[in-house]
This record gives structure tokens, sequence and C-alpha cells, in this order.
């Protein structure tokens, strides 16, 4: 979505997904649990069966082998800048915009260059073929939580609304919510932190094959 040179962090990480209130072009039940954080999926089932009888495993006589897990590998990538920021795991992307490079100080009226960078996001969304995406917005913990949670959500409405416009696709169930200063990612001690810690997120599951 643009040429600013980028600074690639590769983590380890189990994801445990989460879902909060549903609306959009497709009318859907919310599963998940609001409370929890958003953003993440339960990991996938193993890929191969594993035999607690095979010799070669050479378990003590009497000892069973603990059910198999897949751990969820997260490849996260950052502009020099921070204004973007994008996660990928085995079964989800995420694109994060900072709230700077979309809206205007304690707005949420979308600025100039904040539609190419949606549009962005929408051609990714059409490349993974999703028909399930969430909008999640983020403040810092400057002023009331009250007045940051409405900011976030209307923020996140405002994302909402041009990813809506641009993929004009009646079979994609969105997903939208403000969590206000919940689940920073950076320390909010700092403006570098609380910088970070202002932004929208959008996700969306990862195109199986």
């Amino acid at each position: 979505m643009t040429s600013t040179p980028r600074l690639a962090r590769t983590l380890t990480t189990v994801s445990l997904m989460v879902a909060t209130t549903l609306y959009g072009t497709t009318t859907a039940q919310a599963e998940d649990d609001p409370n929890d954080p958003p953003g993440t999926e339960a990991s996938a089932s193993a890929p191969v069966e594993v035999d607690p009888a095979d010799p070669d495993l050479k378990i003590p006589d009497g000892a069973t082998l603990a059910q198999a897990k897949v751990l969820d590998i997260k490849s996260v990538v950052e502009e020099q800048s921070g204004d973007e920021r994008r996660e990928d795991t085995n079964t989800s992307v995420t694109l994060a915009l900072q709230a700077e490079v979309l809206f205007g100080k304690d707005s949420a009226k979308l600025g100039a260059e904040s539609k190419s960078r949606i549009t962005g996001i929408a051609e990714e969304i059409k490349t993974q073929n999703a028909t399930r995406v969430r909008v999640f917005g983020f403040t810092d913990n400057l002023g009331s939580s009250a007045h940051g949670d409405t900011l976030s959500k209307k923020r996140a409405n405002a994302v909402h609304d041009v990813l809506s416009q641009t993929l004009n696709d009646a079979g994609i169930t969105y997903e939208v919510r403000g969590y206000g200063e919940q689940y920073p990612i950076a320390d909010n001690a700092t403006e570098a932190g609380r910088k970070k810690n202002r932004r929208v997120e959008v996700s969306f599951p990862r195109t199986e094959g």
C-alpha cells in the first residue's frame, strides 16, 4: 500500500480469537466474548496425527502423550514511521493504521490521505477472498475512558463505511467496535507509545491452501 521502507519483526505466539458486535451488509450473530482481546482466533488443529504407540517416541512405559497442539506463527511488519503495521498468522491478516494517518486530532473525520490507505486494505481483503471483516478502533489513555470508547467507535465506523463502499460486496459481514484505551500495543507512558495505541485495525481470515 506504500513504498515507505519497512522494518520486519517476527514473533511466535499462540493466538486466541474474539469477536464483538456484528453488523454491515450481512446480518450474523456474534459468538465470541467481546471482553477478550480482539483480532485472534483459535489455533488450527494438528496437521499430522501422532501415534502414541510409536516406538520411536521412546516414552516411558505407562506414559501417554499430551494432546497435540499447533502454535500460531505471527509475522509482524511495521513501517519505519510506524504509520502502518501488518500482522500475518496461519489463519488471519491484521492491518493497523495509526489514527494520525487517517484522522485529525480528536476527530473521526477522515483526512485526505486516508482513502488511499483504506483502499489498499480493501484490495488485500479481495485478494484473501474474505467474507468476514473486523474493524476495531483504539485510543491512548489520555482523557476519559468514556470519551475514548466513543471516539474509537466513531473512527472504526468511518473506516468501515469506506471499506464497505469500496468493496461493494453484499457477501461480506463486518464486525465494528471501539475499544477505547483497552488492549494497548505500546507503553502509554510515552508519546511514541500513545501514538502507536491510537489506531484502527482491520482483520480478516487468510485464504486457506
